[in-house]
């Protein structure tokens, strides 16, 4: 092993505009948020290989030697990084005993480490080590924490059988990686990402990845190079979100997609003129538009309704972000909002019986850190294992 230990984060996802558009060609805007998962690996001599999960109550651990048994030859070939090794995953599902049963948060977790660990490090001797994960990111609630967690994996195992060197210098609390190699984390981002969602659109794992803003069109993505940092309250109204795809009419589609591009417009402007209170009044309208078309698209629900409602009366605009039809929410918050006015809006949100979180948009991707960068409790739990 190249990298004894290392602690690498990456940022959750949320949808700013775009929502189904996306799939009909149209623009969407993604970009990532400042509650990050955590990840940190650290070599042993036990001849043991673990993951630990606190967040799903999840702890696994097998003997190298057992997990030396399910590579065949075509394993551990690192320039396949696009290409799913399928007959390597049947093996997988056999060996963790989900072979014809669908996959829950810890086993498609498993799954996703023990493929890239397996083909990262099957040309040679399984190195033993042992992964802690923490997540500020709740699951399922389409924030993009699987993503993250195949990110910060990526970045890691990467680092760790030297596929890439770590860019952390002794003086350094955190680093990120050059472009080279942060398409390399996101390839492999992405292989975990297929064993977890099966046919993902690659936004998620690239936001994780790059940071900042993303526009997606016609399965390209494209990263922006400058987006101003948003403060913004996330609201999880814990109603479980829809995947359906609805069905839309072609003038709300090419209104959505002119909201995108407005906006995508407004936020560049903002990296490069001084902000003033006019560039907050477009966001703000633009939100209230698309939350509208989204309410006309059918992917609304009255806990999101709730949300608009609630925040409207403290004077802030809200939207859904993500599938809809319940989920998540982002409320924007002005540079000059009142701290009291945003601890009442979210109490007022808390008594709905929703989760909120003050936090910001547009921050880095994947990172690695020093230890002494990292907040007491979260450094805690990853030393806890």
């Amino acid at each position: 092993m190249y990298v004894k230990e290392c602690i690498v984060s990456a940022p959750g996802k949320a949808i700013l505009h775009g929502e189904h558009a996306v799939v009909h060609g149209k623009v969407a805007l993604a970009v990532s948020l400042n509650l990050r998962t955590y990840l940190k690996l650290r070599a042993t001599n036990t001849g043991k290989v673990s993951i630990n999960l606190p967040n799903i109550d999840t702890f696994l651990c097998w003997d190298a030697s057992e997990l030396k048994q399910l590579i065949q030859h075509s394993c551990g070939k690192q320039e396949d990084v696009k290409r799913l090794d399928a007959e390597l995953v049947k093996r997988l599902r056999e060996f963790v005993g989900v072979a014809d049963g669908n996959l829950d948060t810890s086993n498609m977790a498993t799954l996703a480490f023990l493929y890239s660990y397996l083909c990262l490090f099957g040309k040679g001797e399984l190195p033993s080590l042992t992964i802690s994960v923490w997540s500020e990111l709740p699951t399922g609630a389409g924030l993009g924490s699987s993503a993250a967690y195949s990110v910060c994996l990526a970045a890691a195992l990467l680092c760790a059988s030297g596929a890439i060197s770590s860019p952390l210098k002794e003086w350094d609390h955190t680093a990120r990686w050059c472009q080279e190699d942060l398409e390399l984390i996101n390839s492999w981002a992405f292989q975990g990402e297929m064993i977890i969602h099966g046919n993902p659109s690659g936004v998620d794992n690239a936001v994780g990845t790059w940071g900042g803003m993303l526009r997606f069109l016609a399965g390209r993505i494209i990263p922006l190079s400058r987006v101003p940092l948003l403060r913004i309250l996330l609201t999880n109204t814990k109603v479980p979100r829809s995947t359906k795809f609805p069905t839309i009419m072609t003038s709300v589609l090419d209104s959505v997609d002119a909201i995108s591009c407005t906006c995508e417009k407004i936020l560049l402007e903002m990296t490069c003129e001084p902000i003033t209170g006019e560039h907050y009044n477009v966001l703000e309208e633009l939100i209230d538009i698309n939350q509208h078309h989204l309410n006309v698209m059918g992917v609304g629900h009255p806990a999101l309704d709730t949300l608009c409602r609630v925040t409207l009366a403290r004077g802030l605009h809200s939207k859904l972000t993500g599938a809809g039809g319940g989920g998540c929410g982002i409320t924007l918050l002005r540079p000059e909002t009142d701290t009291a006015v945003i601890q009442s809006t979210i109490q007022d949100l808390n008594d709905c019986n929703f989760d909120c979180w003050e936090t910001s948009i547009g921050g880095p991707g994947v990172q690695i850190h020093s230890p002494r960068s990292l907040k007491e409790d979260i450094l805690g739990t990853l030393n806890r294992f």
